[in-house]
């Protein structure tokens, strides 16, 4: 895309949730739509599904009521509730947000007690105002919420006389009696900063540790379309000195401990065309969700009680070169009947990183990336019932085509992520192997005329599937295809009123699995919602 588009759509996502839920029964609908856009449109809407909510008695908290239209964070407290107990078998977060005028798209975090329970974005508004909602399932932040807490929210903005839009936000925890699904971790921990770096002391009888990191490009640079850049010598406004590959990689004292593909993340102003994304956002556009790494074959060397040197990195990203953010959560699950668990690391071995990005010249640029990285770590602990060993196997896979004009008036990405990973326990009990395929896709090509008229045609993919098996058997399974597509134009450098823009999107949300189905579709035109469909 040319920069000068790109960053005028994109320079609102400045910082940093977890379906976007729309309202009413899914349903075909007939409804009347304009011939363009007019001045308002639909609500924000995904396809995604609620979060589930058990049928026990409740209880909510406000967690923040807050109005942003500055880089001044919200700070107040938190209490747990006083009449659900301190066990809850799930606690929901809840945001409510409404924002009208002019605005770019804002990215926000929200952390209780230093944890980061909710990383977001948010919608561009029309000029009659819209509403939207986000839920997110935080059972895991159990731990943190079982006592007093300091809140901070912040979704940075900019108000003037161009960009009018305030943004209101009001966030509960609702709370339900009863024991969660699966334990909840024991711990929830943040690293500490230190002028060595960041450092993590875990509990002496952790026996299992999960880190999740909130891995985002933003701010407005090159590193929020970092799957665009291209190396020297190839003629394109955003450089990077080895091209598009980004690996987001865990560190534990020097030693590679994991790494992991990032989600594409497209904000609701991306791609130079925020008429694709007035009502239904790109995949996690408000579903933050972290990237997480099985720790646990560390975790005999972190067991020591002392303080260890974590750190994360974001590979391919050019030497001081800003953009990216990275918070991380660690999540413990302790051993109740000892005081330490001891262990080793026996593995940690990583291939060589393949990394080929081709530019091939000529009145079309093209430029072709393959790339691919592999890790195993494996570790044993001897926990109360025995020793366990844990190992971890991620393989990462990247190919695209990255063709463009001169001039960048036609710019176009055919690309595709994959991350696989593996999980397997074996000491205690039957064997227990979890295999996880993840694949990220993006197919769009934007075109700007003569007349100054953009059009932008995009497809965007979530898929996963993830196989559990114990002692040979197949004992859990689920296949997710979450899948967006949007055609969308508009004429540039005229009045909003005089920009004749015409849009179509489509979203479709699959989850199958040993839980049960959920298949939900959602179309619109010109910013009208004209189907809202169930297919389970």
């Amino acid at each position: 895309m040319r920069r000068k588009l790109v960053m005028s759509m994109l320079a609102g996502a400045t910082l940093l949730a977890s379906a976007l839920l729309g309202t009413g029964a899914p349903t075909a609908r007939a409804v009347d739509v304009p011939a363009e856009f007019g001045t308002d449109w639909h609500d924000p809407v995904t396809a995604a599904p609620p979060v589930g909510r058990p049928h026990t008695r409740s209880c909510q908290v406000t967690l923040a009521d807050a109005r942003f239209r500055d880089f001044t964070p919200y700070r107040g407290t938190y209490a747990p509730p006083e009449d659900c107990g301190d066990r809850w078998s799930k606690v929901v977060l809840r945001l409510d947000g409404k924002v009208k005028g002019r605005q770019y798209d804002r990215l926000g975090y929200l952390r209780v007690g230093g944890v980061e329970v909710l990383r977001t974005s948010t919608p561009e508004p029309s000029p009659d105002g819209i509403e939207w909602h986000v839920e997110k399932d935080v059972t895991r932040y159990s731990e943190t919420l079982r006592a007093a807490r300091d809140v901070e929210m912040l979704i940075g903005n900019v108000v003037d006389d161009t960009y009018t839009g305030v943004i209101d936000v009001h966030v509960t925890l609702t709370f339900y009696a009863g024991r969660p699904a699966a334990p909840a971790p024991d711990r929830v921990l943040t690293l500490t900063g230190t002028p060595a770096g960041t450092t993590l002391t875990t509990p002496r009888n952790s026996e299992r540790i999960v880190a999740e990191v909130y891995a985002t490009g933003s701010g407005g640079g090159c590193e929020e379309f970092w799957y665009l850049t291209v190396a020297d010598p190839a003629p394109y406004s955003c450089k990077a000195d080895h091209g598009p590959y980004r690996e987001v990689r865990i560190s534990v004292d020097g030693r590679l401990a994991g790494i992991a593909a990032p989600y594409p993340h497209v904000w609701t102003g991306g791609w130079s065309n925020p008429f694709l994304w007035y009502v239904v956002p790109a995949p996690r556009a408000f579903d933050v969700r972290p990237v997480e790494y099985d720790l646990t074959p560390f975790a005999g060397l972190l067991n020591d009680g002392r303080p260890h040197r974590v750190e994360v990195s974001v590979a391919g990203v050019p030497a001081g070169q800003p953009g990216w953010s990275t918070p991380v959560n660690v999540l413990v699950w302790q051993d109740p009947h000892r005081d330490h668990v001891p262990g080793a690391l026996t593995e940690d071995t990583a291939t060589d990183l393949v990394n080929s990005s081709v530019h091939t010249p000529g009145r079309e640029h093209r430029v072709d990336t393959e790339a691919g990285h592999r890790l195993t770590v494996s570790g044993y602990l001897d926990t109360s019932h025995g020793r366990v060993t844990t190992t971890v196997t991620r393989t990462l896979a990247h190919t695209s085509v990255h063709r463009w004009t001169d001039g960048e008036n036609t710019d176009g990405l055919d690309a595709s992520w994959s991350d696989d990973e593996s999980v397997g326990t074996a000491g205690h009990g039957p064997a227990r192997t979890t295999r996880t395929h993840r694949t990220y896709t993006m197919n769009g090509t934007v075109t700007l005329g003569p007349d100054d008229r953009l059009r932008t045609v995009l497809t965007v993919g979530d898929r996963a599937s993830a196989v559990t098996r114990q002692g040979g058997r197949r004992t859990a399974w689920s296949r997710l295809d979450d899948t967006y597509s949007g055609d969308a134009a508009y004429t540039l450098n005229v009045p909003r009123d005089q920009r004749h823009a015409v849009g179509t999107s489509t979203e479709r949300y699959r989850l199958l699995g040993s839980a049960g189905c959920y298949d939900r579709s959602l179309t619109t035109v010109q910013g009208v919602l004209t189907e809202d469909r169930d297919r389970c």
